[in-house]
Formats: structure tokens, C-alpha cells, sequence
């Protein structure tokens, strides 16, 4: 069973604690996170997009030449799509684009995302995310003390407003509860800071 280190806010190893292998040691499973990535960033697509159909377009009411001696092509109004101002032919209209993959999709996607993190040594456990004050400069002074520079996610499995103040204004770093966490927004941050609590509830979740 794979091991990884729980250290404190100054970057100080305290303990280690056993992972489950069938979330972190098992290899990711690219084709389920492209899936599910994909579903997840089509969800959050507005679907407003919309054009005027020929029906919909003002004007056009008159013809605008006879049909036949004119030795110009027949017309019927100055609102076809073919003319400069007309409709749009087959445009987009309003539409929903949410998709809701399976469960199991899900589970197995935030799996992978897990595990890719864990074995690219981006993964950093701390005992507590627990700070005394609100503070920004702070917070980020603790970042750098784990070796943390780029953008990362931070994963709680209670309720901090401490650490929700101090975090929501430092660049590349977003606050998450452990039971709204999606694979998704593992994968788009470098590092995944998480707190001991975190961790274990996610592991029970995801066996």
C-alpha cells in the first residue's frame, strides 16, 4: 500500500498515512477523464447563441424586381440568406448543452485525476488547513513553505472562513470542500494541497 507524508503549514513532516491503491496507485485512465472533462466543460456552455431565421429577419416584404426580363436572377426577397442583411440559413439557435454522465463515470474520472496527481509528486497532505487569522500574506507565506508556486486547489472537509478570506485573493489558488470536488478541477490546477480529513473522506468515497 502507497504511503505519502502529512506534513504541517510550516512544511514540516509530522506523519505518514497509507493510501488506498485503488484510488491512487492505479494507472489514470486518460479516455475516462477526456470524457468526463469534456461533459463538464459543455455543461457550463450558456447556450444563448442565436440567429434569425428567414421568418424572423423585418422586411423583405416586397419583391424585389419581376421575375422574368430583367436578365438578373429570380428573387423573391431581400431577406434570403443569400443577400447582405438576410437571414442565416441552419444558424445556431438557443440550445442546452448540459450533460450528466453517469455516477460511476464521475467517481472514476476524480479517481484518475487523484491518482495522476499522487504520481507526478504533486500531491502535498497536511494535517490541518487551520488558521488563527485572516490573513492573505500569510497563507501564501505557508504555500511557499510547501513547496507550492503555481496554481493549486485546496481541499477542506470543513468549513474554514479563515482560510476561504485568506486564500480567495491569492492568484491560481481556488478553495473547494471535499464533496464538490470534480475531476475537472483537479486537473486544472498544478498541485492539489489537501487537508488529512479531506483526504480520508475522499478515499472512503472512492474505494
Amino acid at each position: 500500500m502507497a504511503t505519502v507524508e502529512v506534513q504541517n503549514l510550516e512544511g514540516q513532516t509530522v506523519k505518514q498515512v497509507e493510501l488506498v491503491d485503488s484510488v491512487f496507485v492505479a494507472p489514470p485512465n486518460q479516455g475516462l477523464l477526456w470524457d468526463v472533462v469534456k461533459a463538464h466543460l459543455a455543461s457550463r456552455r450558456r447556450g444563448t447563441h442565436s440567429t434569425k431565421s428567414r421568418g424572423e429577419v423585418s422586411g423583405g416584404g416586397k419583391k424585389p424586381w419581376r421575375q422574368k426580363g430583367t436578365g438578373r436572377a429570380r428573387v423573391g426577397s431581400i431577406r434570403s440568406s443569400l443577400w447582405r442583411h438576410g437571414s442565416i440559413a441552419h444558424g445556431p439557435q438557443p440550445r442546452d448543452y448540459t450533460a450528466k454522465p453517469p455516477e460511476k463515470m464521475l467517481r472514476g474520472a476524480l479517481r484518475s485525476a487523484l491518482a495522476s496527481k499522487f504520481q507526478e509528486n504533486k500531491l502535498t497532505v497536511v494535517d490541518q488547513l487551520a488558521l488563527p487569522e485572516v490573513k492573505a500574506k500569510s497563507f501564501a507565506g505557508a504555500l511557499k513553505k510547501l513547496g507550492i508556486a503555481k496554481s493549486v486547489l485546496v481541499v477542506d472537509d470543513v468549513a474554514n472562513r479563515n482560510l476561504e478570506l485568506s486564500s480567495r485573493n491569492l492568484k491560481g489558488c481556488d478553495l473547494m470542500r471535499h464533496h464538490r470536488v470534480h475531476a475537472y478541477d483537479v486537473l486544472s490546477h498544478d498541485g492539489l494541497l489537501i487537508s488529512e480529513g479531506a483526504l480520508t473522506r475522499l478515499q472512503e468515497s472512492l474505494r
